[in-house]
């Protein structure tokens, strides 16, 4: 046989194997079989024409223009499956389909054997090839993705090879001679296509380049097995033998064989993203270990930071009120310390239909988009890329969600690399999309721990403080009763000295009764129950009632007019202002204003600005240490004399019931201010009003003198 028939066999033989290989796959898609029945007709194909140049008979000269005439129509809907054209259906298809008929019809039944014939086919086939790459060309202008632009122009390119070499080659079929260097490139077109469609992406140059360097290792190594058998055993009665043998140990060996092999081909050709994935695969092996979440930032930095992939990276975890994002952990320069969500609203309103993005491949498609005249969609991008900058660092890196499966969007993946442009590719957006999940995961298991270690605190709280009930408040009753008796008939029988006793005794008894009572709250919450009530009634008693332990201190209560009714429990929230009017009372030594407000705010929230009911109360005292501050909501730490350190823990804990939380804010020297945050129902309008940072100055005043 000579050079074209050889080739003809080995092309044809291989692109059969193509097919076979395609639909052998677990629940082929349309896609994957319009690819098989288009390999499979190049395979037939070349199989006609080896048969054809080997045996030298007609039927098979016909049956190759019989199946060149079929490959135009296979090629074009394959295509349009890759890339379809969504506003209506293709007219190259159409035009396709006209031609068919009669062009079959002179394949099956015209002369052959006649060079117009021949040139007829010649022009149909490949001027339909030629304009089926063109409108794939086209519509890949169209593609929102540079990426995958970049790709498909990769395989348009090899298949414009394909043609033009396999036009060259096709000229055998008219009596013209050249070398069949089409086969090889047409090969290489379906190994493109078929590796895209693997891996559900479109590959480039790279990735080809690997299988090829990988297929070609192999099929070395697995031919050196299979002669070393052949050659021991020798001579063709044993070739059987030898060839089972062979097989035996080419079946053993393939599989670690293909690993290593595609994990060292990987490392030489693309370093930066095995660096990156094996980065990646240590920091998930590590995150199953972990639920703390101060070790999950530290350890998601240190493997990012060691796979110098990035120059900056940050983890941020979002707010359970404000829903905006503060830093866990970060290396690098120039990393805000926290993000307002409003700040960065069109991005998280892209990242609630897609896991990951990559800024600077949105900024090079904005810019096309607006060249392509697309102005809805350039603004949009453009709108996303604004909101960006203040991202620092971050404004034309990576950003990867970070979801939990109760709270949905819960943090966020930041990266960013200085040293380069593009450094981030749409291969590497797939590795730091699992990491997110991971992070995620992690997120969840870490709220679910901090639950089940409150509950497994609460009911040990709870055991103690039923024996407390029952070992120390009886006692303590009996104990001050008699302390009463005393302090009854002191005038007679007591000096100066025991009626000092005595009543240190009250005073400690009625101290330690207010202790078992506090833990008792604390350990056996009352049920909250919900229903509306007005904010300012429930303010104006309380602090009225307040204003007999003022001594020379004001209470002044400042509502908002008009404010909604508050779903809430009415009760459970008297009781968290009295314990916060208090401390304010307490702090300033019974001495200055302690001003109780309430208003509407608006704060971003998970679906924007959502209303909330702020209840402030303000003093005037010397501020808390920024020391105390960290442990302020810690049961049983207090900085006074005679404290439980169970008030602040009871309102924190009565308040996140209500689906709400307190902020502190202090200022030494100038006094603090505790923010009871509490969310209003969906009724309350939301459009025109101001946000917590315009909200209008609160009016309605009323003033609580002290006592007399």
């Amino acid at each position: 046989m000579d050079l074209r028939t050889r080739t003809s066999l080995f092309c044809g033989a291989l692109a059969i194997a193509i097919a076979i290989s395609m639909l052998l796959r677990k629940r082929p898609r349309a896609t994957q079989l319009w690819f098989a029945a288009f390999a499979a007709n190049i395979g037939l194909w070349y199989l006609a024409q080896w048969l054809y140049l080997f045996v030298q008979a007609n039927v098979w000269a016909r049956s190759t223009a019989i199946l060149a005439v079929l490959l135009p129509q296979f090629a074009l809907r394959l295509f349009e499956a890759l890339m379809p054209e969504t506003e209506r259906r293709s007219t190259l298809l159409s035009v396709a389909g006209i031609l068919l008929g009669p062009v079959a019809l002179l394949a099956v039944i015209g002369p052959v054997e006649h060079w117009w014939v021949r040139g007829l086919t010649f022009l149909y086939v490949f001027g339909l090839l030629a304009f089926g790459l063109g409108s794939l060309w086209a519509r890949n202008r169209s593609s929102k993705s540079r990426g995958t632009k970049r790709r498909v122009r990769f395989m348009v390119l090899v298949g414009a090879l394909a043609v033009t070499a396999s036009l060259a080659d096709f000229l055998w079929f008219i009596d013209i001679s050249v070398p069949p260097i089409g086969a090889a490139f047409s090969i290489l077109f379906l190994f493109v296509i078929s590796e895209s469609l693997i891996r559900q992406r479109f590959v480039d140059i790279y990735d080809v380049l690997a299988q090829v360097l990988l297929s070609a290792a192999l099929a070395s190594l697995l031919a050196a097995i299979f002669y070393v058998f052949v050659d021991l055993f020798g001579g063709f009665d044993t070739m059987y033998l030898a060839a089972f043998l062979a097989t035996i140990v080419i079946l053993v060996v393939f599989e670690p064989l293909r690993e290593k092999a595609s994990l060292a081909i990987h490392r030489v050709l693309f370093r930066e993203r095995a660096d990156l994935e094996r980065a990646i695969e240590r920091v998930r092996g590590q995150l199953v270990h972990v639920l703390d979440v101060g070790q999950l930032g530290s350890v998601v930095m240190g493997a990012l930071e060691n796979s110098r992939r990035a120059t900056a990276a940050a983890l941020y975890v979002r707010e359970p009120v404000e829903a905006n994002f503060k830093k866990l952990a970060d290396f690098g320069p120039g990393v805000p310390e926290r993000i307002e969500a409003a700040k960065i609203q069109p991005i998280l309103e892209y990242l609630a239909t897609v896991p990951s993005v990559l800024l600077e491949d949105e900024a090079h498609q904005a810019s096309e988009a607006r060249r392509a005249g697309h102005r809805e969609e350039a603004e949009q991008k453009s709108r996303m890329l604004l909101s960006a900058e203040v991202l620092d660092a971050f404004r034309r890196g990576a950003i990867v969600a970070v979801r939990t499966k109760t709270t949905g969007l819960s943090g966020l993946l930041m990266l960013a690399d200085d040293r380069a442009s593009d450094v981030f590719s749409l291969d590497d957006q797939p590795i730091l999309e699992e990491l997110g999940l991971q992070i995620g995961v992690v997120l969840e298991n870490s709220r679910q721990f901090r639950q089940m270690q409150v509950r497994d605190r609460l009911a040990v709280l709870g055991q103690m403080a039923a024996g407390l009930a029952h070992e120390v408040k009886n006692p303590l009753g009996a104990i001050k009763g008699a302390a009463q008796l005393l302090e009854d008939h002191r005038e007679g029988t007591l000096d100066e000295s025991a009626r000092e006793f005595v009543s240190i005794i009250l005073e400690e008894v009625d101290r330690l009764d207010r202790v078992v009572g506090s833990v008792l709250d604390y350990a056996r919450p009352a049920p909250i129950t919900m229903r509306d009530f007005n904010v300012g009634d429930v303010l104006e008693r309380t602090c009225k009632m307040l204003g007999t332990e003022a001594h020379e201190a004001t209470i002044t209560v400042a509502v908002e007019p008009d404010l909604p009714p508050l779903r809430a429990d009415a009760e459970q929230l008297r009781q968290v202002v009295i314990n916060l009017v208090r401390n304010a009372l307490q702090a300033m030594g019974g001495r200055g204003n302690v001003h109780v407000g309430a208003r509407l705010t608006y704060r971003s929230g998970r679906e924007g600005l959502e209303p909330w009911l702020e209840v402030s109360v303000r003093d005037e005292g010397p501020g808390i240490a920024a020391e105390v501050m960290q442990n302020l909501f810690v049961p049983f730490v207090t900085t006074k004399e005679r404290g439980t350190g169970l008030g602040l823990a009871i309102s924190q804990r009565i308040v996140q019931e209500m689906s709400g939380r307190i902020d502190v804010a202090s200022s030494p020297g100038v006094g603090t201010t505790f923010s009871v945050l509490l969310p209003f129902g969906a009724e309350v309008a939301r459009p025109g009003r101001p946000t917590s940072e315009t909200a209008p100055a609160s009016t309605g005043l009323s003033r609580v003198p002290s006592a007399p």
